[in-house]
């Protein structure tokens, strides 16, 4: 089974998700632009039980995690999965590639969508941008 291996920018954290995820998304949410400092986020879910983390940190908004020395945000998660923000991998690049975007009515213009991904005007629970209905 694959492995992966991930850590925050001091080293403190470090985390190890097993086999392939169940998703891979960006988001062009504001809360994800402002989280990141960037123009989206880029993450993949996995199941809880293919996640395993060391290190100190501290549970802030939504249940994202937080290195406690140096404030890398590299996860969040619940019983059930393991959402992890892909830029934190130790290997780039990842060969993880997006199967939805979600909030592209945010997507910057200049940013093109990613090909055969689903387009969601918000959440993936809303219709898709490419959905013709009202």
């Amino acid at each position: 089974m694959k492995k992966r291996l991930g850590s925050c920018l001091c080293g403190q954290v470090k985390y190890e998700v097993k086999g392939e995820p169940i998703r891979v998304g960006i988001c062009h949410c504001a809360n994800c632009r402002r989280e990141s400092g960037s123009a989206f986020t880029f993450y993949a879910i996995w199941t809880r039980d293919n996640f395993r983390a060391t290190g100190e940190t501290t549970l802030a908004h939504n249940g994202q995690r937080f290195c406690t020395r140096c404030s890398s945000h590299m996860f969040a998660y619940d019983d059930d999965e393991a959402e992890v923000q892909l830029g934190s991998l130790s290997d780039a690049p990842t060969n993880l590639v997006p199967t939805y975007e979600l909030w592209v009515k945010r997507r910057e213009p200049w940013l093109a969508p990613v090909p055969g991904a689903e387009q969601h005007l918000e959440d993936r629970h809303t219709r898709r941008a490419d959905d013709d209905r009202a």
